[in-house]
């Protein structure tokens, strides 16, 4: 798959994000509870996750392999997923979408470079230079302008 083609679907991600997220942080208040709307929409999330995995994959994982896989990983995610949607659900009807969404964005921007950097969880290094630093003081004030 061409880079084109994956930056044109994350940024499709990012629109779907604030649209589950106005749809769920809806739903939360329907329910006067987020934790209902969380649950929900990972309950729903699990299940289209199973159905994908039962149709897609031929292999399943070595015992070995599952063996390798450190313990921490087959929970931090989820709990970091759970904390993540929970606050987005809890969030969203008390600032609005826009404000969330954007303050949201800046913290990802700020800690995606800083990971990328240093090629956290295994991943390629991309090393904060001048012009990736100006970019983000540009995006991090562009955020403070259309907020404040």
């Amino acid at each position: 798959m061409s880079h084109l083609s994956l930056f044109i679907l994350s940024f499709s991600v990012g629109i779907m994000v604030v649209i589950q997220g106005g749809i769920n942080a809806r739903l939360g208040v329907l329910l006067n509870n987020s934790l209902l709307a969380t649950s929900t929409a990972l309950v729903m999330s699990a299940t289209f996750t199973l159905v994908a995995v039962f149709v897609t994959v031929r292999q399943l994982p070595s015992l070995e392999q599952l063996k390798g896989v450190p313990s921490y990983m087959w929970f931090t995610g989820g709990i970091l997923s759970f904390i993540a949607v929970t606050l987005f659900y809890y969030i969203i009807p008390r600032i609005g979408i826009s404000t969330a969404v954007t303050f949201g964005l800046a913290g990802q921007i700020l800690f995606a470079a800083i990971a990328g950097h240093f090629g956290w969880f295994d991943m390629p290094i991309e090393p904060i230079s001048l012009k990736k630093t100006i970019g983000i003081m540009v995006m991090i004030l562009g955020v403070i302008l259309i907020k404040f």
